[in-house]
């Protein structure tokens, strides 16, 4: 009897060791899932967080290329000038100056009326003295004044500004 005892016990373990390799089987696939399902998850925000949403530096870029209005340029020819001196020497001021226009429809109304302009800036710039020019208030209040007769000049049309590429006075 012990034998049969024995026996009944190592089939009783015998059956309890394959319900409990089942119930590890169950609990090592329940386990993977749910580590898939972690996985999947995590990559899934990480994705979201990092990749997900557009870059701000290209947002920024698109929204300023959708509100900046486009704008024309009209290259008036190089001047070289004389300016106003009380001394013996003579004083010179060389511009490229460039206007800067709302529409096509603009430089088309300002087109013929370049030598008003051209004359404006010639009458203006003979009075000023070099110490006039100096400085970026000099050349600030330079081109404010500019733009106010020039607007006078090509009436109705209007420039939006004045822009100097290169200004030197000697």
């Amino acid at each position: 009897m012990a034998k049969d005892d024995e026996g009944e016990a190592e089939g009783g373990e015998g059956k309890k060791g394959l319900k409990g390799l089942l119930a590890n089987k169950k609990l090592v696939i329940a386990a993977g899932g749910g580590l898939l399902l972690l996985l999947v998850g995590g990559g899934g925000a990480a994705f979201m967080m990092m990749g997900g949403e557009p870059d701000p530096a290209e947002t920024a870029k698109q929204i300023v290329e959708e509100q900046q209005p486009t704008a024309y340029y009209y290259d008036l020819p190089v001047m070289i000038l004389n300016l106003s001196t009380t001394e013996n020497h003579a004083a010179y001021v060389k511009l490229q100056v460039a206007l800067e226009l709302s529409d096509e429809n603009m430089l088309k109304l300002v087109e013929p009326n370049m030598p008003r302009v051209l004359d404006a800036f010639q009458t203006y710039m003979r009075e000023l003295r070099v110490s006039d020019l100096q400085g970026s208030a000099g050349l600030y209040r330079l081109k404010e004044e500019l733009q106010r007769r020039i607007n006078i000049a090509v009436y109705p049309a209007r420039v939006d500004d004045v822009l100097f590429k290169n200004v030197i006075v000697q």
